[in-house]
């Protein structure tokens, strides 16, 4: 057995591209996107005919309304694909704007309805920032189901959790490629690997946590630099993974177990935590890391957002 297939008797292997063409070699349950991923696929040949469709249909209604067309017809490509959901991020420049968050989720569902895609199989990408984090509690309790993007902290894990969104993606190489850099010429990729590496260990301890307390929100490692960060999450619920590192995992043979156990977790003695909207911030504050990936993340997707408007025009 390759450790795909072993990691697939564990967690569900989620796909992590806007190459949708990849999607049948690997499998995948589920599939996630990003605006990055979805400027660097409609350069490809195979793909710009969904970018020129959505402008040549939709350019009179605005650059909003083509983007989101656009998006969705990437989304239900991929759910041709797939059994399960896809994700589809809201555009990262309404991080700190509830109202417009709202109001841009419903507008993508609306879309994929008109196009006869279940709510149950969309999952709304938004930034797990404070004000992002409340659109998802309205949009939970409206029945559109949220992933909690761009998250790096036990905070925005904690508050995600108040929340009841569907998903969060903790940002596993992001975290690693910060302590990394930070650490300079002392930094030991062997001894930091693994288990060790700071990335696996914050999604461990989000893990945790949530199995502990019963919180039913889905965890999904996402943003991975190499098999072993994978290999030590296997378990967790979700894994959304690239297809380059799912090429890894298939072509390898060695020996993969369960490192994350949600029956041992609920034994563990691990304090209740919750946020309000200032202690959150404060907690966020706090977090270095966290603070500095979270905006970066904004920064970058919302650049490539500009990026692929310039091509719509």
């Amino acid at each position: 057995m390759n450790q795909l297939d072993a990691l697939k008797q564990f967690t569900t292997v989620v796909a992590d591209t806007g190459d949708f063409k990849q999607l049948a070699a690997y499998a995948p349950r589920d599939a996630t996107t990003n605006p990055s991923l979805i400027l660097k696929a409609v350069q490809m040949p195979q793909y710009a005919p969904l970018l020129q469709d959505a402008v040549a249909k939709y350019a009179a209604h605005g650059l909003d309304e083509v983007m989101n067309r656009l998006l969705v017809s990437f989304g239900c490509e991929i759910l041709r694909l797939i059994p399960g959901r896809v994700s589809t991020e809201v555009d990262a420049r309404l991080s700190f704007d509830t109202e417009a968050t709202v109001a841009r989720a419903r507008r993508i569902i609306d879309l994929y309805q008109g196009e006869g895609v279940h709510v149950d199989r969309v999952l709304i990408k938004i930034a797990s920032t404070w004000e992002g984090i409340q659109a998802a509690a309205r949009l939970e309790r409206d029945g559109i189901h949220t992933n909690l993007t761009l998250l790096f902290s036990f905070a925005q894990a904690v508050a995600c959790g108040q929340a009841r969104v569907q998903l969060i993606s903790p940002f596993v190489g992001r975290i690693y490629d910060w302590y990394k850099k930070s650490a300079g010429s002392s930094w030991d990729e062997v001894a930091m690997a693994g288990p060790n590496d700071p990335g696996v260990r914050s999604v461990r301890s989000i893990y945790e946590f949530y199995k502990r307390h019963g919180i039913a929100t889905e965890v999904m490692g996402a943003s991975f630099r190499n098999v072993g960060q994978i290999t030590a999450l296997a378990g967790c619920d979700l894994l959304t993974i690239s297809p380059d590192l799912l090429a890894q995992l298939a072509a390898s043979e060695a020996p993969l177990s369960r490192a994350l156990d949600a029956s041992a977790s609920k034994t563990m003695d691990i304090p209740f935590v919750t946020h309000d909207e200032a202690s959150f911030r404060y907690a966020l504050n706090e977090d270095a890391m966290a603070t500095e990936k979270l905006a970066e993340g904004i920064r970058a997707f919302a650049a490539d957002t500009i990026k692929l408007e310039g091509l719509m025009k």
